[in-house]
């Protein structure tokens, strides 16, 4: 009985992974050898290739299942070893259980006069793809499930993917177009485009520069030394880089931006604004509160009243601040300068008094308070060296 149980149980597990026939033929092309292997694979729902070498290129859309074209170049000179190298890189491809899987392994150690390309057409329908190769180069495009990607080296391209992406690479640039839920991008160091997630976004590179253009459910962008910028964007969007500037333009919510040395501008934001640069300028502009902070650059904002408005702070070690107030807005306003020989406080409005402290040979203070409307949210601004502006908007 047992034995009868234990042959049962091995031939299930035959059963339950399907291995496909796949056709191979080498040929001269110039002065390389090439060795195409291509074959299906049907009655998966997800599927899975991982490759030691070479690209992955990916289109959704086939009715037919799952096929796939594997070129696989050597730059030996004679085709005996040329053979041998194809011979060494064992190429699979089996359905286990609703997972399809393509696989490209070497038996031995990677020869450096080889190459390899992965082309594979899948169902637009396709539940998950799951990517992986050691340094090659990964496309992918039309399939409405979810993907995961990673590459050692290779540059990533996106589009029309309608789940959630989670894609990594050593070091190549990544570029997604749209992107139907979430999306996580990581790269050692190379540059982030983004065109459009109706997801959260996450992006993260070692050095290059960030750009999204349009998200949906906020966003958090992450460099360590190049530049930010974002067209649109509702939800918090926080953007930090090492030392490059940020550039936002449209935020539905709120807003952090934080650079070592760059300069920081944002369009508009209907939530808090967090600014702070070591050295560079800073300008917004349509924004109901913000917390700034620079260690020498210029600062200018433009506030514009909203109900439930917080407390709003701009400060700088070196450098003017210009405020612009509509008229209507509830605030109440602390303005100072402390080393201010030299500079002035100059205000739009009568209720903004300003006064001075110290004499001629003196280090002067010089502080300017008022409320406007009766008061509200308080406004406070402070240059050590500098002129402070408060303007009136139209």
């Amino acid at each position: 009985m047992r034995k009868t149980l234990a042959k049962f149980g091995m031939l299930a597990a035959l059963l339950a992974t399907v291995c496909v026939a796949q056709q191979s033929s080498v040929q001269k092309e110039g002065s390389n050898w090439i060795n195409v292997v291509n074959g299906s694979l049907s009655g998966a729902r997800n599927l899975h290739i991982k490759v030691q070498v070479g690209a992955v290129r990916v289109q959704g859309g086939g009715s037919q299942g799952i096929t796939y074209v594997i070129r696989n170049r050597s730059y030996e000179g004679s085709e005996d070893r040329a053979r041998r190298q194809f011979e060494s890189y064992k190429i699979n491809s089996y359905v286990r259980g609703d997972t399809a899987w393509i696989t490209g392994e070497w038996e031995a150690g990677h020869p450096h006069k080889f190459s390899s390309e992965v082309t594979v057409t899948v169902p637009r329908d396709l539940d998950l793809l799951k990517i992986e190769t050691d340094g090659g180069e990964i496309v992918t495009t039309g399939i409405s499930g979810r993907l995961e990607a990673e590459s050692g080296g290779g540059s990533i391209h996106l589009d029309d993917i309608g789940g959630a992406i989670s894609a990594e690479t050593g070091g190549g640039s990544i570029d997604v177009g749209n992107v139907g839920g979430e999306l996580t991008v990581r790269t050692g160091g190379g540059s982030i485009h983004i065109g459009s997630a109706k997801g959260k976004v996450v992006a993260e590179s070692g050095g290059g520069n960030v750009i999204l253009v349009s998200g949906a459910q906020g966003a958090s962008l992450q460099t360590g030394g190049g530049s930010i910028q974002v067209e649109k964007c509702t939800g918090h969007v926080r953007a930090e880089t090492g030392g490059g500037s940020i550039d936002l333009g449209e935020v539905g919510g709120e807003a952090t931006m934080e650079t070592g040395g760059g300069s920081l501008k944002l369009s508009s934001a209907t939530g808090l604004v967090k600014a702070e640069t070591g050295g560079g300028s800073i300008e917004l502009f349509g924004v109901p509160a913000a917390h700034v902070e620079t260690g020498a650059g210029t600062i200018t904002a433009k506030f514009i009243a909203s109900q439930g408005a917080s407390d709003s702070q701009l400060e700088t070690g070196a450098g003017d601040i210009t405020v612009y107030l509509a008229p209507s807005m509830h605030v109440t306003l602390r303005a100072s300068i402390e080393a201010a020989s030299g500079h002035r406080i100059t205000s739009d409005f009568p209720d903004i008094k300003v006064s001075s402290e110290g004499g001629q040979w003196e280090p002067k203070l010089i502080s300017a308070e008022g409320s406007l409307n009766g008061g509200g949210p308080v406004l406070k601004i402070r240059t050590t060296m500098g002129n402070i502006y408060i303007r009136r908007t139209q």
